[in-house]
């Protein structure tokens, strides 16, 4: 049970971390990195099927940049944060200036847990205690209009 607290603890201090090396205060918001573009669906336990278009956060600097200073979002976009190798993910809202719904993808493409409602500006991690090999920003609400919950398949193109 310490060992994991630890572990815990260390990923996030490493996520937070990551967000204060890469973020540049003085880059101006229309100076986003050039996210890769691609798309996501998710399948709800009774086969229904939703598709998304996402811009695809590799890099660290691109993680920790996301979607800071987007003013909006259609509902049929998002982001695609992937890992190289499951881990525990810690994501906060610093410089998010929309509502977001956080969907934990596990290992095997199964949703682990959604952060809904997600405020803009709200600097408390968010963490799944489970690791993670992505993380999906989608606008708020639309987790609970589309009925999604833990269990639901996500399918998104992992090493491309």
């Amino acid at each position: 049970m310490q060992r994991k607290r630890i572990i815990f603890l260390v990923a996030v201090i490493l996520g937070l971390g990551a967000v204060f090396w890469f973020y540049n205060p003085e880059r101006a918001p229309t100076e986003r990195p050039a996210f890769e573009q691609s798309g996501f669906s998710i399948t709800r336990a009774d086969g229904t099927r939703f598709f998304f278009k996402a811009e695809v956060a590799r890099s660290e600097e691109e993680q920790a940049y996301g979607l800071m200073f987007v003013r909006s979002m259609r509902d049929d976009e998002g982001m695609i944060f992937p890992y190289a190798t499951p881990k525990l993910a810690a994501f906060w809202m610093k410089n998010t200036l929309i509502p977001l719904d956080m969907i934990f993808v596990r290992q095997g493409g199964t949703i682990g847990g959604i952060a809904a409602d997600m405020q803009p500006e709200d600097v408390t991690p968010v963490i799944l205690q489970e690791s993670v090999i992505a993380v999906i920003e989608i606008n708020a609400g639309l987790a609970k209009k589309y009925g999604l919950e833990t269990g639901n398949k996500v399918e998104f193109p992992i090493n491309q």
